[in-house]
């Protein structure tokens, strides 16, 4: 067998072409519609995607919600800037994270946020630069973190939102992710309606995103990158309309890779409910999604390697390069895909 390398899954990206705001209306981006059996592609905007599903299918969101995880603060000791990012919650009020700056925060140390309101301690570091921090806090954490916290925007946005909500889909409900499942952003609750009055039913499952999705891979050889692990649940009607989707001959749409991850993780482990660290690329077995909407990833990520995997490489890049030709927005806030 042939070892994919990672140079393979990189393409040209001019910066200007990196969204940094969300527009407006949500379904007013673009949408580029993929054939992957032909390679054939089509530009549309993207409340055009009600036309491509029919009664019975199945669209399948993520409702996870971004907590505002970001979180900066002084040292208890000096009283020097530090800042934490959350990541996720391993048991009650003990967490993954990313603190910065990382070497001068030793095992032991402590960060106070907002006056004392909100403390965490450095109990453990953990691989590819974490730790693990332990808050303490009196009242309701969700609440004190909505006060303090800031959205943990990838690296890549330089302006700050306007409005929070913006970085969340209209369905979203469960607390937990440091990103949101952004093809979800493209949804309205108009679309939502018009949708399930033509018949098209709507699940949800939980997937509480870690920052280790959009990690660039840095092996050379691709099967050689470890994934994060990231909590799911799949509630049991969820599954149960799945199967019964299937059965009928109709389509399973996945709404963001988040969905993917978990419904193929769960295919394979039998669990509707834990953690997954499932890495897809080019050779993967599908055997729940029949399509996908997503949006634009970055070169070199495992999310680039995901759709390559369901698409076929060849077909997304050149997919990819018609949309840098044709001026799409990349990424978190960028435009769609729809891949069927």
């Amino acid at each position: 067998m042939i070892s994919l390398q990672v140079e393979e899954f990189t393409y040209y990206l001019p910066e200007a072409q990196i969204a940094q705001k969300a527009v407006e209306p949500r379904d007013s981006s673009l949408l580029l519609v993929l054939d992957k059996k032909t390679g054939s592609y089509q530009d549309l905007i993207f409340k055009d995607i009600v036309s491509f599903f029919e009664p019975g299918d199945l669209l399948v969101f993520n409702d996870t919600r971004v907590i505002p995880a970001r979180l900066i603060g002084s040292k208890k000791k000096t009283g020097g800037k530090a800042e934490v990012l959350l990541l996720k919650e391993r048991e009650k009020d003990l967490w993954e994270a990313l603190v910065r700056p990382g070497a001068r925060l030793k095992q032991g140390a402590e960060i106070v946020f907002g006056d004392g309101l909100l403390r965490a301690k450095i109990v453990e570091h953990l691989d590819q630069g974490l730790r693990l921090v332990k808050l303490t806090y009196q009242g309701n954490f969700l609440e004190i973190l909505d006060q303090l916290g800031q959205m943990p925007l990838p690296p890549y946005i330089h302006e700050e939102l306007e409005d929070k909500e913006r970085y969340q889909t209209v369905y979203s409900k469960n607390p937990g992710s440091a990103a949101a499942p952004t093809a979800g952003l493209h949804f309205t609750k108009e679309l939502l309606k018009t949708l399930e009055e033509k018949g098209v039913n709507i699940a949800f499952l939980t997937l509480h995103v870690g920052l280790g999705t959009f990690r660039p891979v840095k092996e050379e050889n691709i099967e050689d990158h470890q994934m994060h692990s990231e909590v799911y649940t799949i509630p049991q009607s969820t599954w149960d309309i799945i199967g019964k989707t299937k059965e009928a001959g109709k389509r399973v749409i996945a709404v963001g890779t988040t969905v993917v991850r978990t419904l193929e993780s769960a295919a394979k482990t039998k669990k509707l409910m834990g953690e997954t660290d499932i890495f897809i690329y080019p050779g993967f077995k599908f055997q729940v999604i029949d399509a996908l909407v997503t949006n634009f990833h970055l070169p070199k990520s495992t999310l680039l390697m995901l759709v390559s995997a369901f698409a076929g490489k060849d077909n997304i890049l050149r997919a990819y390069e018609h949309a840098v030709k044709a001026d799409y927005r990349f990424f978190s806030l960028g435009d769609a895909m729809l891949i069927i």
